[in-house]
């Protein structure tokens, strides 16, 4: 049994804490909001973001953060990625040396370009910063539904000892070295899932969705591996895997206020309606900015934030995508029987 503590006590924090109580680890989980805390430790339910999922009596609740960082065995950072830094910057003076941070978020900084654990390393040198990520939606995993995730860390050992902490017979974790490949993919598929739901919103079929998350990986595979990032991250769970559940899920907050940006609202109307944070708008222009210092072509990522922050109608992005110059699906594949025009 481990003594865990989970920075923030939302969908996905909570449905974290119900996983690792369920595993028989002690959990606490830190909110900033204290109405939250009070309203979880009474209630025993997250109504509002996680509704339906009744959480053990043995968790605590806390809005005093040293509680749930000092003395524990791991800590799971779960605040969105927009609150990363600024959380890292509280949690600083109660790590301890080579304490185990664990960040389940997906996100890039949009004013440095660093992923969410450079974030965290650079706010707490002294940690030992991991990553889990995959096709996990909160409200699958808090009712016990099988769910397969990565965990990504420096070293195999402590790979192995947050895989053996969070598997259980509902929910498998494969170990992997590439950090920066998993959060690469956790966060790019939140852009092309808003792409996805613009297409929904738009009253476009199951051919478009599919055209949208195939080169959608292309696009994520190409940027992540420049980055330095390993194809074989981008073909797996936190590459395909987590793009295809996060392009058709209902779970989905970021097809979501993408499906309402395709039937005519605004971004921040979309995003009011959904009522939490939607990543991929904050990895947007991130991810724009990347492809154009690494020299990526990103046409999917380009036309997001051409309606997301230039005013650019959803079909007009849409028609523009589809009528782009020819091309070769992979320009690496030789013709075999191709004949030189050297005459």
């Amino acid at each position: 049994m481990a003594k865990v503590g989970i920075m923030g006590a939302g969908s996905w924090g909570t449905a974290i804490s119900w996983l690792l109580t369920n595993n028989g680890h002690e959990v606490t989980v830190w909110s900033i909001d204290a109405r939250e805390v009070e309203m979880l430790d009474q209630e025993r339910e997250h109504k509002t973001k996680l509704p339906g999922v009744r959480l053990q009596d043995t968790i605590r609740f806390t809005n005093v953060i040293d509680q749930a960082i000092q003395g524990r065995d791991f800590v799971v950072l779960a605040v969105p990625s927009p609150f990363t830094r600024s959380t890292a910057q509280k949690m600083r003076p109660y790590v301890s040396d080579r304490q185990i941070l664990v960040n389940v978020a997906k996100g890039i900084e949009e004013t440095t370009l660093m992923t969410l654990s450079e974030q965290i390393e650079e706010e707490i040198p002294q940690a030992d910063v991991a990553v889990l990520s995959g096709p996990s939606h909160a409200e699958e995993v808090g009712k016990g539904l099988p769910t397969t995730c990565v965990v990504g860390a420096r070293t195999r050992k402590t790979a192995e000892y947050l895989q053996k902490a969070f598997m259980s017979e509902v929910f498998r974790v494969y170990t992997s070295p590439d950090i920066r490949g998993i959060e690469l993919g956790g966060s790019l598929k939140n852009v092309i899932a808003l792409a996805a739901g613009i297409a929904d919103g738009l009253g476009y079929g199951d051919n478009t969705k599919a055209a949208l998350i195939t080169r959608g990986i292309a696009e994520i595979a190409r940027l992540g591996v420049r980055m330095g990032g390993k194809i074989e991250t981008f073909t797996g769970l936190t590459g395909i895997g987590d793009l295809i559940v996060t392009c058709a899920s209902v779970h989905s907050r970021n097809r979501r206020a993408g499906y309402l940006i395709g039937q005519g609202r605004t971004m921040q109307e979309a995003m009011d309606e959904v009522k939490m944070v939607v990543e991929g708008v904050y990895s947007a222009k991130a991810a724009k900015r990347l492809a154009l210092q690494y020299q990526v072509s990103m046409p999917i990522v380009e036309q997001v934030n051409a309606v997301l922050f230039e005013g650019k109608s959803a079909a007009e992005a849409v028609k523009e995508l589809m009528l782009r110059d020819r091309k070769d699906e992979h320009g690496a594949l030789p013709w075999d029987n191709e004949v030189s025009d050297t005459k």
